[in-house]
């Protein structure tokens, strides 16, 4: 499945997530999606953006909250399902823009968060969100910069 489809299944998730646990299932969906993504660029995409995509994939897949998880609860990773990325810059911006409503989703678990454990879940989640948003940031300021300089 294109990475376009995958980003938003998991923007209208992130939506529909209305309790701690659903927001938590959610940013660890968008973490393993980062990770998939810059794994498949790393591998297929624009050869100016490789090394940085190695990076993105790193990145997405630190967040630990996956062992909050369970499969049967998340009803499996739709980052599995990632088969392409049709359009490379439009694939990026989406997840730029989930990752940041990821976090912006966080933020508000973390304001509620009435245990130490799931607080710092949060805030590792929100670390590694930003840091896989301005991987993707990077990336897409790559490919304009390419686009403006054609070879």
């Amino acid at each position: 499945m294109d990475a376009v489809r995958i980003i938003a299944a998991s923007r209208r998730g992130l939506a529909e997530a209305h309790t701690v646990q659903g927001v938590i299932v959610e940013a660890w969906q968008a973490q393993a999606l980062a990770e998939a993504v810059g794994s498949h660029l790393a591998i297929f995409g624009p050869y100016e953006v490789r090394s940085r995509a190695r990076g993105l994939g790193d990145a997405g897949g630190r967040f630990s909250g996956g062992l909050l998880c369970p499969a049967s609860v998340t009803g499996g990773l739709r980052a599995a399902q990632l088969s392409e990325v049709c359009d490379v810059k439009e694939a990026l911006t989406g997840l730029c823009r989930l990752l940041r409503e990821v976090c912006e989703a966080l933020v508000g678990v973390v304001l509620l968060a009435d245990e130490e454990g799931m607080y710092w879940t949060c805030v590792e989640a929100m670390d590694t969100v930003d840091e896989s948003r301005d991987r993707v940031a990077g990336i897409l300021e790559r490919l304009e910069v390419r686009d403006r300089n054609p070879a």
